[in-house]
C-alpha cells in the first residue's frame, strides 16, 4: 500500500500523503486534509483513525467498517474555512463507491473544528 497512490485522490504516494496521519506521526493541517485522510481511512479500513479524528462529543463508542463496500474515489467540491488559522471549516465532498458490484455515492457537506489544537470532523450539516 505504500507505493500506491493515496486513495484521496492527492496523485501522491499514500505513503507520503495520508499515511503519516494514520500512523499518527502528523496531524491534518487543513480541514480539507483532514476530510481527504478520513476518505482514505474508510478505503483501507481504519477504523481507529476515523474514531481519533472524531469530536469528542460525537464521537461513537465504537465504529464497524462495512468490509463489503469499498471506496473508489473522492470528489471535494467545495471548502469553506478550515485553514492554517481558522477554528472551523466545511468540506463538501462526494466520495464513490462499490458494494456488491454496483456503484454508489455519498454526498455530504462536513463540518470541522480544532479540538485541542487539531483539525477534527464535528458532524455532517443537512441539506
Amino acid at each position: 500500500m505504500a507505493d500506491r497512490p493515496c486513495p484521496c485522490g492527492s496523485g501522491r504516494p499514500y505513503a507520503r500523503c495520508c499515511g503519516p496521519l494514520h500512523r499518527g506521526e502528523s496531524d491534518a493541517p487543513t480541514a480539507e486534509a483532514l476530510m481527504r485522510s478520513r476518505f482514505s481511512a474508510f478505503a483501507v479500513g481504519d477504523a481507529d483513525y476515523l474514531l481519533r479524528s472524531w469530536h469528542s462529543t460525537t464521537r461513537p463508542a465504537r465504529l464497524r467498517l462495512d468490509r463489503d463496500q469499498r471506496w473508489v474515489r473522492l470528489e471535494v467540491r467545495d471548502t469553506h474555512g478550515g485553514g492554517l488559522f481558522d477554528a472551523e471549516g466545511t468540506v463538501g465532498f462526494r466520495a464513490h463507491y462499490r458494494e456488491a458490484g454496483r456503484p454508489g455515492t455519498l454526498e455530504e457537506r462536513s463540518r470541522f473544528v480544532r479540538e485541542d489544537g487539531r483539525w477534527v470532523y464535528l458532524d455532517a450539516l443537512p441539506d
